[in-house]
Order: C-alpha cells, then structure tokens, then sequence
C-alpha cells in the first residue's frame, strides 16, 4: 500500500491553516504533517519535515510566498501548489508563482460561491496527489530570447489561414508563453485557446501572454471575428465555441454546464471546431492532467483535420496529450520546444506543406511523466 502524501500547508490566516488541513484529512492518500504562518517558519519546517508537497499562500508578513518559493525551487525538490486569492493582485501573483517553479495554483473561493470549500477540497486533493507523482515542473526544452514584437504588427486580411485550437492544463502558462514569445510578427494564422484556469485569472493571463509576444492575444468575448495574427483566452468559467458566419468565424460563449469536470473545456472546443472547419480544422493538444480534449481530438481527426500533441517528455503532465495519443486520433507528436515553428508553418500561406509534413513529427509515446 503506498504511503500517503505528506503535506505542509504555510498560510498566514488562521482560518485557512485549520481549514485547509480539515478539507484534506477527508482524503486517506493525502496526511498534513504541519502548518506554517509564514515563509520563514515554512522553510524551517521543510527542513524538519520534508513534506512531499508544499501548499503556500503567497501575501504572507516576513517572508512572502514567492520569495518562499524561490527558496523551495533553489533548495529543495519539492512541488508547491500556489493557493491564491481570487481578485487581480492574486491572479498576477499566482501567474508568478508559475514562472518562478509553482506546480499549480487553486483558487481561494470567492464568499459568494457556494460549495466553494468542497470544490477547492477535491481540485486541491487531485493536483497534491499528481505533483508527488510528478515531482517540481523542469524546464524541457532550452528557452531562446523572445521573438523581436515591438509594436504589434497589424495583419492584412480578414481571414486567418487556418485557426487552430489548442487545449492545456497544468504546465500550461509556461509552455503557452514560450509558444505565443516564439511565433513571429507575420503569423497570419489565429489561435484559440482553452487554458484550465479559473473566473477572474484569464484576462490577467491574456495580458501576461500579450506582453511577451508579437501576436495580440486578448480574453476572447462572444461576437470576436477570428482574424489573421491574433490569440484567443477562453475566459474561466465559460465554454468557447466557433460558427461561421457571413461576416467570418466567429467566437461564441457559452454557460452549458461543465465538460469533463472543466469550464472551460477542451473536448466543447475541439468538437466546435470539427463540426464547422471540417477537413481545415486543426487541434493541438498540449500539458494537462485528465483527459479533457481527448473526445474532441478524434472528432478533429475523423473529420479529417491535422491533430497534434505535445511529445509526452515534454509535458509538466502527460495524461490529456496520452489519452489522445492512446486513442489513435493523433497524427503528429511534436515536442514543446518545436511547435512554435510547427504552428507558423501550418498557419504559413503555403498550404501545400501542411499534410505532407504530417507524419515527419510522429513518435512512439516514450519517456512519459504521469
């Protein structure tokens, strides 16, 4: 029988250091072997304790939480799950904690949420037991300077050349900003993507995401014309679908209830995209854990569009690209470090490379990181 996950939660409310061990307790895989109040006392406790996950608050007194972070990245192979507030300050810091070495982060419920503490109880449970298993997030490929942006280069045409839908989890900030800082000023293709975050992040992470790139990438809203050049942010707590219009392709946001567990969903995007791009749609399916996309991916693929997934040993966690790998719905393994000139080439005005460059890139699922 394995040994359950210990944990040390630091946070500096009361409150939440007798909560968050009390939601835990309820899961016999997981033991809370101490609390902290702050990043000094955490890293005094790591030390006394060594816990196989940290859980930290990030607006503490003496030490804050990313300085604490940076500590646990510098000094000890320990994965930290970011519990964050759920306002701007807290979704900027919580993206930083990402950049710094974070595995994950989960949001602290907002008063008005109902069953709030039950939801974090079971997000929270899951993502300790996957970063055991995992271990800290590592940086797989070797990062280049960003692609000169400047000012944003504006696109001509009203049309992209191809849209391409992505779908991510956990891993998921860093890879899609490594992507979106590689692609060049002249990509005339558009991406729309579902990142696994919650309400209220998005829109901050849309705008990190922009900062680093020379495409424009913005929290996509129901009404937006896919346009050549242009990234699209699912915001939290909302499905995104396509639909074809006279005008163009457009974005439509739904409130459907939630796919696999998630809203937004992968599997609601792909599924989207197949039913009104046909043979011209195009999914790449990246880091995640679940399987969320999976379905989507073989409807991308039967009907006859390009199927992508990130290569396993790249992945932060590879179940959602696995699944789809396991299903036989992907006809291209690339990994993180080449998809962005993957990306600038399906999207390049030369079409003709697109499917006979189709199986150049497959692989045989190998050193995977569950």
């Amino acid at each position: 029988m394995r040994k359950p996950v210990r944990v040390l939660v630091v946070d500096d409310s009361a409150l939440m250091r007798k909560l968050i061990p009390q939601m835990l307790q309820r899961d016999t895989s997981i033991e809370v072997v101490g609390t902290a109040m702050d990043g000094l006392l955490g890293i005094k406790k790591i030390a006394e304790l060594r816990p196989d996950v940290v859980t930290l608050d990030l607006d503490m007194p003496r030490m804050d939480g990313l300085e604490m972070l940076r500590r646990i990245v510098g000094r000890y192979h320990i994965p930290v799950i970011v519990v964050s507030s759920h306002n701007e300050v807290g979704a900027y810091s919580a993206l930083k904690a990402l950049a710094l070495g974070a595995f994950d982060f989960v949001a602290k419920p907002n008063a008005s949420q109902t069953g709030g503490l039950e939801q974090i109880a079971r997000e929270l449970s899951v993502k300790i037991k996957v970063a055991a298993i995992s271990g800290p997030p590592k940086l797989t490929f070797n990062t280049p300077a960003p692609a000169h942006h400047g000012s944003k280069c504006k696109q001509t045409g009203t049309r992209p050349t191809r849209s391409i839908a992505i779908g991510v989890s956990t891993g998921g900030p860093n890879a899609l900003h490594y992507i979106c800082s590689q692609l060049s000023a002249d990509f005339a293709g558009c991406l729309l993507i579902v990142q696994h975050m919650p309400e209220g992040f998005t829109g901050m992470f849309a705008r990190r995401l922009d900062d680093c790139s020379s495409i424009n990438v913005v929290e996509a809203r129901s009404g937006d014309l896919l346009s050549p050049g242009r990234a699209f942010i699912c915001p939290g707590n909302r499905h995104i679908k396509v639909r074809r219009v006279p005008q163009g392709d457009m974005i439509v946001l739904v409130d459907q209830a939630p796919v696999n567990g998630h809203r937004p969903s992968v599997d609601v995007l792909f599924h989207s995209v197949a039913k009104e791009f046909g043979s011209e749609s195009a999914a790449l399916l990246m880091t995640g854990m679940g399987d969320d996309g999976a379905a989507g991916m073989r409807a991308v693929h039967a009907a006859g569009g390009v199927t992508i997934a990130q290569s396993l040993d790249s992945c932060v966690v590879d179940s959602m690209p696995r699944a789809a790998i396991e299903a036989g719905s992907v006809s291209r393994i690339v990994p993180l470090d080449s998809l962005p000139s993957v990306l600038q080439t399906l999207s390049s005005n030369d079409r003709s490379r697109t499917h006979a460059d189709d199986s150049a890139d497959v692989e045989t699922p190998r050193g995977a990181r569950r």
